[in-house]
């Protein structure tokens, strides 16, 4: 249920009715995968603004080969086109920057209940704020939600982390940029 739902909200007394357990056991299980770092759990990212903030968890499975194993995903051409392939894309990204993030980093992410959002929000040491929106796409957009998100939460630097290899700027501040340079980009944040 979890392959399925990658990158979603939680909704522990969803799962548990569908598991017919209860919603604290589905919790601890939940706690058991993510403490046996098998599940990412990203919390969302609380500003004072006067917008309604999402206050529930994302799930995420951490080793993107597992999630295709769970959901049958045996080839490229599957991936493509399995409805998870974005979701895949966006886990794989979070995984790979929290890896190289500097030390007492704080992931999270940002979605007001009109939907605006950014995938992934980067609380560097420092005080210093990245925010991240992860496309799977060649050739990434700047969407009026991302737009506004930016504004309410006023990053240090923003990136949308596309499939493509180039590194150029978006315009309001926003560059795209591969996951390779990303990685480098918050490599060298820690030094």
């Amino acid at each position: 249920m979890l392959a399925h739902n990658q990158g979603g909200m939680i909704n522990a007394s969803q799962l548990a009715r569908n598991l017919s357990v209860t919603a604290k056991t589905t919790t601890g299980y939940l706690d058991l995968l993510v403490d046996l770092l098998l599940v990412r759990r990203l919390e969302p990212y609380y500003v004072n603004i006067s917008k309604r903030l999402v206050k529930s968890s994302k799930v995420y499975i951490r080793d993107s080969g597992l999630l295709h194993t769970l959901l049958s995903i045996d080839s490229l051409d599957n991936l493509l086109g399995h409805p998870v392939v974005g979701m895949s894309w966006e886990g794989h990204v979070i995984e790979n920057l929290l890896r190289v993030a500097p030390e007492r980093t704080k992931a999270s992410f940002y979605r007001t209940a009109t939907g605006v959002e950014i995938d992934l929000i980067l609380e560097l040491p420092g005080n210093k704020r990245w925010a991240v929106e992860i496309k799977r796409t060649t050739a990434p957009k700047i969407e009026r939600g991302l737009r506004e998100a930016i504004e309410d939460i006023q990053p240090d630097k923003a990136f949308i982390v596309y499939g493509g290899t180039d590194r150029y700027p978006k315009g309001n501040g926003i560059e795209a940029v591969s996951l390779r340079e990303m990685a480098s980009e918050l490599a060298m944040a820690s030094k």
